[in-house]
């Protein structure tokens, strides 16, 4: 699977080891950065990932941050995407089989390497189970500039 990941200054340790984990699975992924662990602003990022997304470049995108959220808000201003902050497995695997999420924020200041490598592995698993939920993704979309789909 295509896969693009970005993280900013405080999410830079915990996008390695995803990074690692992915490529040992086998999936392509392409690091939209940062790629050094100094300072930077995560709405760059944020927005590298949610495009490749947006235009089919990546089947889906990982962001960090400290907390996940900063990534979460900037990206879901992209139209076409639908990103989630998520901490437990559950939340991971129902956003992508019910919201039909295409990018998964975590945050490191909150997660463990562990967990966050076991949110990833559920997001991944689980793909969107349509029917009545489709109708409710429909009014998502519909809210979007140009009322674009994804």
């Amino acid at each position: 699977m295509r896969l693009a990941i970005g993280a900013d200054h405080a999410g830079f340790a915990l996008k390695a080891q995803i990074i690692a984990h992915l490529r040992g699975l086998g999936h392509d992924v392409t690091d939209h950065g940062t790629l050094v662990a100094e300072r930077c602003d995560y709405p760059d990022l944020a927005v590298a990932v949610a495009q490749a997304v947006a235009s089919r470049e990546a089947e889906l995108g990982f962001l960090c941050c400290g907390t996940g959220q900063g990534m979460a808000m900037t990206a879901n201003r992209v139209p076409g995407v639908r990103a989630a902050v998520c901490s437990d497995t559950f939340s991971a695997r129902a956003t992508r089989q019910h919201n039909d999420a295409n990018v998964l924020c975590l945050g490191e200041r909150v997660l463990g390497v562990g967990l966050a490598v076991e949110l990833v592995d559920a997001f991944l698993s689980a793909s969107f189970e349509g029917g009545r939920h489709a109708e409710r993704v429909q009014k998502i979309t519909a809210l979007e500039p140009l009322g674009r789909s994804a």
